[in-house]
């Protein structure tokens, strides 16, 4: 194998792109190492190297017995992004599925986060979230109906809403305060995620602000653990 670079960054790149363009598939099987020292003609060791570069990459994952496996992709929130921006961001395509959109009477709990008095009405959204055929996450959306009414009928199966209420709405998002926690899937939860009853979750609550500190949208979102990841910088 004639090549500049080291042998186990060739063989680490050559995955990558077959991983990029599907012909290998989330889940799918990663050639040995054995198969690919035989492929390429290098020692184990590199061969190891290879795998384990992808792996701290979080682009293959490995079980014990089982083999080295294609791993799913992760959304990391790391940043206020929609789920098209954080799907794009990693090259993959994304869809929603609005299961029902109403303006409704709040709720107090909801009311509060808002900022709203009792009484006063929102705007629900619900949505399936899908990257490709995977169903990744339930999202329900509230907003103050007053502004907001007219999203009862916006496309969000085809375009984001954080988009929605950019152009149409020229509002600028600023910040989140997040609350997350592991939860279990309930029926309602479990049966749109394609889930068993009672599977592991991350539950994400936001409290969305615009530029102006108004708090804009209350998120509450259950995700399939095994496609978002948190990562956290810590400094002492």
């Amino acid at each position: 194998m004639k090549n500049d670079q080291p042998a186990y960054k060739y063989i680490g790149g050559i995955l990558r792109q077959r991983i990029k363009a599907a012909v290998l598939k989330p889940r799918d099987a990663v050639p040995s190492e054995r198969e690919l020292a035989k492929i390429y003609g290098v020692s184990l060791m590199t061969a190891r190297h290879a795998l384990s570069e992808l792996e701290a990459e979080g682009i293959v994952e490995r079980r014990y017995g089982a083999g080295t496996f294609v791993a799913a992709p992760q959304v990391q929130f790391n940043r206020l992004m929609s789920y098209t921006e954080h799907m794009s961001s990693r090259g993959l395509s994304a869809r929603s599925r609005v299961l029902g959109a109403e303006v409704m009477e709040s709720e107090p709990q909801i009311a509060a986060r808002l900022g709203l008095s009792a009484g006063e009405k929102i705007v629900r959204i619900e949505r399936l979230r899908l990257t490709g055929d995977e169903r990744c996450a339930l999202e329900t959306c509230y907003l103050p109906a007053a502004k907001f009414s007219g999203l009862i009928n916006a496309p969000l199966e085809r375009t984001s809403l954080f988009s929605i209420l950019q152009y149409d709405y020229e509002l600028e998002l600023a910040y989140a305060d997040e609350e997350i926690d592991a939860a279990t899937a309930d029926d309602a939860i479990a049966r749109a995620l394609g889930l068993s009853r009672g599977s592991p979750v991350l539950r994400i609550r936001q409290v969305i602000h615009a530029k102006a500190d108004s708090a804009t949208i209350y998120v509450v979102g259950f995700y399939r653990s095994e496609f978002h990841a948190l990562l956290v910088r810590r400094y002492r």
